[in-house]
């Protein structure tokens, strides 16, 4: 993979960010995560420090998606050298029938400029909630 240039706005970074999961990049995505950064997954509960979060999420889930992106609405806020990023993302996968199936979820980051240079210092995606009582349990009766 080339080198990515460091991103000058949180929202560059987003851009980043998505081009280094599409291509599977973990040099890259690195090089956008704060050494002792949080991450909260779909595949991984809860790991800390970026070793931990490219081995427990990353390399768990980047290789089994495609088209990974966020929608277009996604949220981009910052003030001085903080940021956060929210929206909806979505991603193809293979699904256990063979066949592609859309994989939609949610995703934040938290971003702070570190030297000069924009991190996640903080990262949560999860799937989209399911409504079904298999996921929340029955309503008690009486």
């Amino acid at each position: 993979m080339r080198p990515m240039s460091a991103p000058a706005t949180p929202g560059e970074w987003l851009e980043v960010f998505q081009t280094a999961v599409r291509a599977r990049d973990f040099a890259g995505g690195r090089t956008l995560f704060a050494d002792d950064a949080v991450a909260f997954g779909t595949w991984a509960r809860a790991v800390a420090g970026l070793p931990n979060i490219e081995r427990e999420q990353w390399q768990n889930v980047w290789p089994r998606i495609r088209g990974f992106h966020f929608d277009a609405d996604t949220l981009v806020r910052a003030s001085g050298d903080h940021a956060w990023i929210a929206g909806s993302w979505s991603t193809e996968v293979t699904g256990p029938d063979g066949r592609p199936l859309e994989r939609p979820g949610r995703g934040t980051f938290v971003l702070e400029r570190r030297d000069g240079k924009w991190l996640a210092v903080h990262s949560h995606f999860s799937l989209l909630p399911s409504q079904s009582e298999s996921a929340h349990g029955r309503v008690p009766s009486g």
